[in-house]
């Protein structure tokens, strides 16, 4: 009886240890940071509607949160990317108490625009709701997006105080607020973004809106950031590079111009000899100007 005891209990350790999600980005993070991986927050089993949540080493009653929003062109990568060639920020973030929260959504080839700007609602929704639980502040929201992440982070921060239904998934104004937006590199007019004329199919402009920006510049504008600016809008800190071939410097600069008109507080910083994305972004110098405004608008 013994011996059956000690095999059936080493057949759940078994199982118990090959059946736990694994996370390839958790050693980023600090020594001692809780990961609370795959959580649905979409109320289905979808992947693409998981999320992850990082909790600093040191133990408090609450996080300030950054939402992460990968890149990845609306139609690749995952929760994951973009921490890679990030990771001193990523500690960063961690050593100074803050919370991470990376998410999924849905790719343009399985649905197109709106549909990531209703996933991203409905993650940081979820967030909101469940603070509580997650040991989060609820009122302390800033987002991070890179490239394709960077345009929906943008998106979500200019249009919070803008009731767009169709960037909702029940078509309600969710309760959250975003504080603080860090764009690197996202596109901000897709009708003056390098490349937007291409008839291809499979560009990922018109994969992203379902049709192309000529014959569709209704929806290039409702898709576009810098539409719904005002003087509302949480603070920006724009990075870009200056050599960017996907995302056209221009586009980083006419965001910054735009808030800039409205009254908002930005900062752009054109990386010099930068291409799309890389380890150039996680230099020193752009992550004191991140916890510039973190310390200015999250505290």
């Amino acid at each position: 009886m013994k011996i059956f005891f000690l095999f059936s209990l080493l057949i759940c350790l078994f199982k118990s240890g090959f059946s736990q999600p694994t996370n390839p980005k958790l050693n980023f993070f600090p020594a001692g940071t809780t990961l609370i991986g795959n959580i649905p927050y979409a109320n289905d089993t979808l992947k693409k509607h998981l999320l992850d949540i990082y909790l600093p080493p040191v133990k408090k009653a609450n996080y300030p949160l950054i939402v992460w929003i990968h890149g990845g062109a609306w139609m690749m990568n995952d929760k994951y990317a973009d921490m890679g060639y990030m990771t001193q920020t990523l500690k960063a973030f961690a050593d100074s108490g803050y919370a991470v929260a990376s998410i999924n959504y849905r790719y343009s080839t399985t649905a197109v625009f709106p549909a990531q700007i209703r996933d991203c609602s409905q993650a940081l929704e979820f967030l909101y709701d469940n603070a509580a639980k997650y040991s989060l502040d609820k009122n302390r929201i800033a987002v991070i997006g890179f490239s394709a992440g960077g345009h929906l982070a943008s998106l979500l921060a200019l249009s919070n105080n803008t009731n767009v239904k169709a960037f909702y998934p029940d078509g309600k104004r969710p309760k959250f607020k975003i504080r603080l937006c860090l764009d690197f590199y996202g596109p901000s007019d897709f009708t003056t973004l390098k490349g937007n004329d291409s008839s291809d199919p499979k560009s990922p402009v018109t994969l992203l809106l379902g049709a192309t920006v000529t014959t569709r510049p209704d929806l290039a504008k409702a898709a576009s950031p810098v539409t719904y600016i005002d003087k509302n809008d949480p603070p920006f800190l724009i990075v870009q590079g200056e050599k960017d071939e996907s995302v056209n410097p221009v586009q980083s600069q006419l965001l910054s111009t735009r808030l800039n008109e409205a009254g908002v507080k930005n900062e752009l910083i054109i990386v010099k000899d930068a291409p799309h994305y890389g380890v150039m972004f996680d230099a020193d110098y752009i992550r004191k100007s991140i916890f510039s405004f973190l310390d200015a608008y999250m505290k």
